[in-house]
């Protein structure tokens, strides 16, 4: 029988102490004293400042000159971890800003070195919330209303009673979205209006020449798809008197929203939904047998008919057959699209349903069975339905294309800010 191993296992070297805390490694002290001492903050503010300075130089400082800043960190780090007064925190961090001066390189230009830091994080922030979360959309036509808006507009011109408001309803109108623009000839010649002058996705200036005179308007509101001009009944080069009130405009904003990029990573979007889409998904030919032709570049809005899978066909009294189910009032997000009455004329500017004629629906035409939406594919239809490019026109397209889903008005402050609007 073999005798028992007696020898015993060399002792093993103790681990290491668990990590602590941003704030303890910061302050070598109690996260209470932190809290309680406005110089022991201070100290550590200023000790991880000089720290990342160092960090930073430390490939270009010399060894005495490494040592000698860091041995100031590391008194004031004691310090603190002694709890010492104030009076005693304040000298330890006078010798640290007394050694950082001597032996730290100097940045030139330090505040704008900062503010530029500050600046650059705010925006890769606001880029990632932006891509990956929310992103900021403005409703382009009236292809959604009365659900949601787009630029609308009425020429005062042909109303000479009408008052532009003035002090606190003037405010009150801005608060919805509605802008007032104004001006009178003060001189006989040619009316040349430029384009606004923007910054990002903002009107700066906008220049209007008369007979040669310049006239400016600041930060001019969004005209939408029309510009100035056709808004207000102009036509460029037209010749304009010398009193004559050129322009005189009530301009009501569009409706800015969230798009929300996040939702349809976890689950796809649902019939009934208002989506942002991005139109080169619409294939070219589609796109440019229209007329005017849809732009590739541009992001449109409209509600979710139809999935991959299925047969659309348009019924004769303005309600969607979806697989031969007819979409009503009943439908979940159709609620208010099929709220019309059996004599409501489809030309007024309210929910109609969706009209089938060979102006608005020319991809439906001579097809009484319907369209069968391949699968991957959406359908696409505006609630203004007089007045909607949608998929009556140029189809179906890759559900890849969808960006997100309309999530909250933002801008104006009407009855659809906020969820308002959600049907």
């Amino acid at each position: 029988m073999r005798n028992k191993d007696t020898r015993q296992e060399a002792p093993r070297p103790s681990e290491p102490p668990p990590p602590k805390t941003p704030i303890q490694r910061a302050q070598g002290g109690s996260i209470l004293q932190w809290f309680l001492s406005r110089t022991v903050r201070q100290a550590t503010a200023m000790r991880k400042h000089v720290q990342k300075i160092l960090n930073h130089q430390r490939d270009i400082l010399a060894p005495q000159a490494i040592a000698a800043v860091q041995a100031a960190i590391v008194d004031l780090q004691n310090a603190v971890a002694r709890k010492e007064d104030s009076a005693s925190l304040e000298k330890q961090m006078e010798k640290l800003e007394a050694a950082a001066n001597k032996w730290l390189k100097p940045y030139p230009n330090a505040a704008w070195r900062e503010n530029v830091e500050v600046l650059l994080v705010a925006l890769t922030v606001a880029m990632g919330i932006r891509t990956f979360f929310l992103q900021p959309f403005k409703i382009p036509t009236g292809s959604m209303q009365p659900t949601l808006f787009g630029v609308t507009s009425v020429n005062l011109k042909s109303e000479p009673d009408f008052k532009i408001p003035t002090g606190w309803q003037r405010v009150r109108d801005w608060f919805g979205g509605i802008s007032y623009i104004t001006l009178v000839a003060d001189t006989d010649g040619e009316i040349v209006i430029q384009p606004p002058r923007r910054f990002l996705i903002f009107n700066i200036k906008q220049t209007i020449f008369i007979g040669g005179s310049s006239h400016t308007l600041w930060f001019p509101p969004d005209y939408g798809s029309e510009p100035l001009e056709a808004r207000a009944g102009l036509i460029q080069r037209q010749m304009v008197h010398r009193g004559e009130e050129v322009i005189r405009l009530k301009i009501q904003s569009g409706d800015h929203l969230f798009v929300d990029r996040l939702a349809y990573n976890f689950r796809p979007p649902k019939r009934g939904e208002i989506i942002v889409f991005e139109t080169k998904g619409i294939p070219e030919e589609r796109r440019e047998s229209i007329f005017p032709p849809i732009p590739a570049d541009q992001f449109y809005i409209k509600r979710l008919v139809a999935l991959g899978g299925e047969r659309v066909q348009l019924g004769p009294d303005r309600h969607l057959i979806i697989n031969g189910q007819r979409l009503d009032s009943s439908t979940p997000h159709f609620e208010k699209v099929y709220s019309f009455g059996p004599t409501d004329d489809a030309r007024e500017n309210h929910y109609s349903g969706h009209v089938n004629s060979p102006r608005l629906a020319p991809f439906f035409l001579d097809k009484p069975d319907g369209v069968a939406v391949p699968e991957g594919d959406f359908m696409v239809m505006g609630d203004n339905t007089m007045n909607s490019l949608d998929s009556r026109a140029w189809g179906y397209f890759p559900a890849s294309y969808v960006i997100g889903r309309s999530f909250f008005v933002y801008w104006p402050i009407t009855e659809r800010f906020g969820w308002g609007y959600h049907r």
